[in-house]
C-alpha cells in the first residue's frame, strides 16, 4: 500500500511530464481499437445484408476460376426451374439474374458507376428484393424499357423519376426509363445498382432468356433449409453448387472477409509503428525520471525501502500512466471508427451509425496493448532505479551511466547492424524473388534494431557534424546547443530513433514507388509504340465499342486484345492451365516484345503462338515444337512455337502471344472472350488529329478511356503516388508520436537543467539567448534523426528495388527532391517540437531557478 501510495503521490506530482507520453499510448490504443471497431461493424453490418438477401435455398452454377471471360456471368439452364419446382419441400421457385459487368450513363451521357470503383449490378426484381430494398417512390419494372434505381444512386447524380438511362452490357446497349426509387433498408455497400424485370435482365445481361445466374428456392413450412438442400441435391445431380441460407452467408461473408482483413491487418500494421514509437518516448519519460529522482530514491534506500519496492514503485507509474492513456485511447478509437464511417458514407458506402460494433474484446485488447506497452517500456529505467545505490545517490544527484553496459550495447549494436547489411546485400544479388524478400526482411529487422541499439555512439559521432555545419554559425549558444544534445548519448539516440522509424519506412517507400514509377515508364518507351490506348473502367469492350473505335479516322492500324484461357501440354507431357494473350498482328508493332529464339511476327501465323523464356526452360521448349493447346470451351488445336520471347520486361511478362483469329477459329462465338482492351496508331504526323478522331467517335462511351502515352505515364504516376499519400497518411501518426518523444524530452531536459539554466542566466545568458539555445538542440536532435532514417530506409528501397528488378522493373530512381524536403521538414519539426519547453524555460525566474536542489 506504501508503493501504490508513493506511486500516485509521483504520478500526480509529474502529471505535466507524463501527459505527452500519455498521448502516446492514447494515440496507439485509439489507432487499435479503432481499426478493430470499423472492422466490426463493417463485418456485422455486411453479415445483416447477406442475412437479408439470401434465400432459403440457392442454386448456382459451379464455380470455375478457368472460364473464358465472355463479360457476362456464369449461368444456368432458366429451364431448371421447371425441375426444381418438383422437388419435396419447395414452395416457391425465384429464377435470380445478376451481372456486374456493365455500365449505365444518363440523359448527359455522364456515367453512374460509383467513383469509389465499387460495382454496378444489374439485376432481375424479384419478392426476394424485398428483404433489403423497399421502393419509395413510383413502382416496380413491369416490362421492357422500364427499370428501378437505387436511391443513393439516383440523388448522387439527380436521377429523377421518367428519366432515361442507357444501360452499356457485353451482349449490346439498350435503354431504359426509371420509374421506381428503391431505398435499402440495411445498409447501401456502395454499388449502383438497377433493377429490371425477370426476362428483360435474361435478355438484356445474359444476352439470352434461356438462362439465369441462379435460383433461390422457399421452404415450405416444417422443412429444414438442410432438408430442402438435401432434396435438391438428389433431383438435379451435383452438376451444380446448392447452399442453404446460412452457406450463402457464410461464402458470402469469406470473400468480404478476405478484403476487409487486408484492410484490417494493414491498419494494425501502421498501429504497431505508432506502438513501437511510442515505446521510445516511453522509455525516455521514464529514464529522465528516474534520473531526476535519483537523490529522491537514494533516501528512499537509505531509511529501508528495497530495491523491488523501488523497481514496484515506477512500474506502479507506468501502469496508471498506460490505464489512463488506454482509456482514453479507447473512447478516442471508437471515435476514430465513427470518422471512418463518415469517410467510407462519403465515398458512397452508407454505414448506419446504429450499426457501430464493439465487442468486448475490443476495449480489453486495446487496454491489454496500452498497459503491457507501457510496463515493459518502463521495466528497464524501473530496474535501473532499483540498483541505485543509496550512498552514490546522496553524493550525486545525477545517474551515471554504466560504461562497461555501454560498450557491451554498442558491440552488440554494431554486430546487428552488419549482420543485417549482409542480408541486405545478399538480397540484393538475389535470382529469386521470394527467396530474396525473406532476406530483405530479415535485413530491415536487423538493421533497425542494429541503429537503434547503437543509437547512442552514433549520436557522439553524427551530432558532431550535423553541429560543424548547423550549429557552429549560432556561435556560444550553438556549441552550447550541441554540448546539450551530447551529454546524454542514450537519451539523444532514443529520441531520435523514434523519428528515424517513420522516416526511415517513408524514405524506403519512396524510393521502390519513383522507381517503379521510372521504370514503368522506361518499359513505356523502350516496348511500347503504339499511339493510343483504349480501355474501359468496367469490364470488356462490345462489338459496337470496337466498331467505334475503328471507324475513328487519321488511324492506321487498330489492335485487339483479349486473353483466352487454354490447357495446355508441352514436350515433357505436362499439362496446366495457361492464358493466352490473343491479339492482332499488328500487336508486334505496337508493343515490342524481345525475343531470345525466333521472330515474333512468326507467333502471329496460322496455327503459331510464342512462350516465354521462363516457360521455355521449364519444359524444354524449342522454336518449332509443337504445343497441343486445348481451348476452354472450345476445341484442341496445335500451335506451333514461332517465338521465344525474353524474361526482361515489365510489360507482359510472361505472357504467350497468339493471334485473336487463331483464338476464334477454336472457340464458337459465345464464347470467345471480347477484348478488354484496343491500341491504335496514328497515320504519320496526324496524332492529334487522330486522338480528337477516337475520342469523337467514343463520345458515347464515357466509360472508355482514350489514352496516349504520356497519359498512361500520369496514370501510373498518380495510381503510384496516391497509394504512397495513402502510407504516408498511416506514417503520419507514428512521426506525430515521435515528435511528441521531442517534445518531452525537451521539456524534462528543461526541468533536469533548471538550476544550470538559471546560473547561466545569472552570468548574462539573455532569455532570447536561451530559447535560441533549446531549439538549436531539438533541431539537431531530429536532423540526426532524419538522418538516419533517411539513409537506413534509401538502402531498404534501394534493396527492394533489386527485387523488383526481377520483374521487369530495373530502373532505380532515388527521389532525391523528396528526401531534401523530408530532410527539411525535420528541421521544422525540431523548431515546432522546442516551441512549449524553450518558452517555458525562458520564463523562468533566476533566483528560483538557482535555487532549485
Amino acid at each position: 500500500m506504501t508503493v501504490l501510495k508513493t506511486s500516485l503521490r509521483n504520478f500526480l506530482a509529474h502529471k505535466g511530464r507524463m501527459a505527452l507520453s500519455a498521448v502516446a499510448v492514447l494515440l496507439s490504443v485509439a489507432f487499435v481499437c479503432g481499426t478493430l471497431v470499423f472492422t466490426d461493424t463493417m463485418t456485422a453490418t455486411f453479415d445483416k445484408l447477406f442475412g437479408a438477401t439470401a434465400s432459403d435455398v440457392a442454386v448456382v452454377p459451379q464455380k470455375n476460376d478457368h472460364a473464358q471471360d465472355t463479360g457476362r456471368p456464369q449461368t444456368l439452364p432458366a429451364s431448371l426451374a421447371g425441375r426444381l419446382a418438383k422437388v419435396p419441400g419447395a414452395a416457391k421457385v425465384q429464377p435470380l439474374v445478376s451481372s456486374q459487368r456493365l455500365t449505365i450513363t444518363d440523359a448527359d451521357n455522364e456515367s453512374l458507376s460509383p467513383s469509389s470503383g465499387a460495382p454496378t449490378v444489374g439485376v432481375n426484381w424479384h419478392e426476394g428484393q424485398k428483404k433489403s430494398v423497399e421502393i419509395t417512390s413510383g413502382h416496380e419494372p413491369h416490362g421492357a424499357g422500364e427499370a428501378v434505381l437505387d436511391k443513393d444512386t439516383a440523388d448522387k447524380h439527380h436521377v429523377k423519376m421518367g428519366d432515361t438511362l442507357r444501360v452499356t452490357t457485353a451482349p449490346g446497349d439498350f435503354s431504359v426509363r426509371v420509374v421506381g426509387i428503391a431505398t435499402y433498408r440495411t445498409t447501401n455497400p456502395g454499388a449502383a445498382v438497377v433493377y429490371l424485370d425477370t426476362p428483360t435482365a435474361q435478355a438484356k445481361l445474359l444476352g439470352t432468356t434461356g438462362a439465369c445466374t441462379g435460383f433461390g428456392l422457399t421452404a415450405t413450412s416444417g422443412v429444414t433449409h438442410d432438408q430442402l438442400k438435401k432434396n435438391v441435391t438428389s433431383a438435379i445431380g451435383t452438376d451444380y453448387t446448392v447452399r442453404t441460407a446460412a452457406e450463402t452467408k457464410k461464402e458470402n461473408e469469406k470473400d468480404f472477409g478476405s478484403v476487409l482483413d487486408v484492410l484490417k491487418y494493414a491498419l494494425l500494421g501502421f498501429a504497431g509503428i505508432a506502438v513501437l514509437v511510442g515505446i521510445f518516448l516511453i522509455v525516455n519519460t521514464f529514464s529522465m525520471l528516474v534520473a531526476q529522482r535519483t537523490r529522491e530514491i537514494g533516501l528512499m534506500r537509505a531509511i529501508g525501502s528495497s530495491r523491488r519496492q523501488v523497481n514496484r514503485s515506477v512500474l506502479t507509474e507506468a501502469l496508471l500512466l498506460g490505464v489512463v492513456g488506454s482509456v482514453l485511447g479507447i473512447g478516442g478509437g471508437i471515435a476514430l471508427a465513427v470518422g471512418l464511417m463518415e469517410l467510407m458514407g462519403s465515398l458512397g458506402m452508407k454505414l448506419d451509425l446504429g450499426e457501430l460494433t464493439v465487442k468486448p474484446a475490443t476495449p480489453l485488447v486495446g487496454l491489454a496493448v496500452g498497459v503491457v506497452v507501457t510496463v515493459l517500456a518502463a521495466y528497464l529505467p524501473a530496474r535501473r532505479a532499483g540498483k541505485i545505490s543509496p550512498m552514490a545517490a546522496l553524493r550525486d544527484a545525477g545517474n551515471p551511466a554504466d560504461a562497461k553496459a555501454g560498450k557491451i550495447r554498442t558491440a552488440i549494436g554494431l554486430v546487428l547492424t552488419g549482420a543485417g547489411a549482409a542480408a541486405l546485400v545478399a538480397a540484393g544479388n538475389a535470382d529469386d524473388a521470394a527467396g530474396g524478400s525473406g532476406l530483405l526482411a530479415l535485413g530491415v529487422l536487423l538493421t533497425l534494431v542494429g541503429f537503434v541499439v547503437v543509437g547512442p555512439l552514433l549520436a557522439g559521432l553524427v551530432v558532431r557534424v550535423i553541429s560543424a555545419v548547423v550549429l557552429r554559425v549560432f556561435g556560444p549558444v550553438g556549441r552550447l546547443a550541441e554540448r546539450n544534445a551530447l551529454r546524454n548519448p542514450r537519451r539523444t539516440g532514443a529520441t531520435a530513433s523514434a523519428l528515424m522509424i517513420g522516416l526511415a519506412l517513408v524514405a524506403a517507400l519512396s524510393v521502390v514507388g519513383s522507381s517503379m514509377i521510372a521504370s514503368a515508364t522506361e518499359q513505356l518507351d523502350r516496348s511500347v509504340g503504339a499511339d493510343f490506348i483504349v480501355d474501359g473502367n468496367n469490364g470488356p469492350l462490345t462489338p459496337a465499342m470496337i466498331r467505334a473505335v475503328k471507324s475513328a479516322g487519321h488511324v492506321e492500324h487498330v489492335t485487339e486484345y483479349a486473353v483466352v484461357q487454354a490447357r495446355i501440354t508441352t514436350p515433357d507431357g505436362k499439362t496446366g492451365d495457361q492464358r493466352l494473350t490473343a491479339a492482332s498482328p499488328t500487336y508486334a508493332d505496337d508493343v515490342r516484345a524481345g525475343t531470345v529464339a525466333g521472330e515474333l511476327t512468326a507467333a502471329y501465323g496460322k496455327d503459331a503462338m510464342s512462350v516465354p523464356e521462363g516457360y521455355a526452360k521449364d519444359h524444354g521448349v524449342k522454336v518449332g515444337d509443337r504445343l497441343k493447346v486445348a481451348m476452354v470451351d472450345g476445341r484442341t488445336a496445335e500451335l506451333k512455337v514461332g517465338a521465344i520471347t525474353s524474361d526482361d520486361t515489365s510489360i507482359d511478362k510472361g505472357a504467350m502471344y497468339t493471334n485473336i483469329a487463331t483464338a476464334r477459329q477454336y472457340l464458337p462465338a459465345d464464347r470467345m472472350p471480347p477484348p478488354l482492351m484496343m491500341l491504335a496508331k496514328a497515320k504519320d504526323g496526324q496524332a492529334d488529329e487522330a486522338a480528337a478522331a477516337l475520342k469523337a467517335a467514343l463520345k458515347d462511351y464515357p466509360q472508355l478511356k482514350v489514352r496516349d502515352q504520356a497519359d498512361y505515364k500520369k496514370l501510373i504516376k498518380d495510381q503510384v503516388g496516391q497509394l504512397l499519400n495513402m502510407i504516408y497518411g498511416l506514417l503520419a501518426l507514428a512521426i506525430v508520436v515521435a515528435v511528441l518523444g521531442v517534445v518531452n524530452t525537451l521539456a524534462l531536459s528543461v526541468v533536469e537543467r533548471t538550476r544550470e539554466i538559471g546560473l547561466m542566466r545569472a552570468i548574462g545568458l539573455s532569455r532570447r539567448q536561451l530559447r535560441r539555445m533549446i531549439r538549436l538542440e531539438s533541431v539537431v536532435i531530429a536532423l540526426f534523426g532524419a538522418l538516419l532514417g533517411l539513409g537506413l530506409g534509401m538502402a531498404w528501397g534501394a534493396t527492394a528495388q533489386k527485387l523488383l528488378a526481377l520483374q521487369g522493373l530495373g530502373v532505380l530512381d532515388i527521389p532525391w527532391p523528396t528526401i531534401g524536403t523530408v530532410f527539411l521538414g525535420s528541421a521544422l519539426v525540431g523548431l515546432l517540437a522546442a516551441l512549449v519547453p524553450a518558452f517555458r524555460a525562458g520564463r523562468m525566474n533566476v533566483l528560483n531557478a538557482i535555487a532549485t536542489d
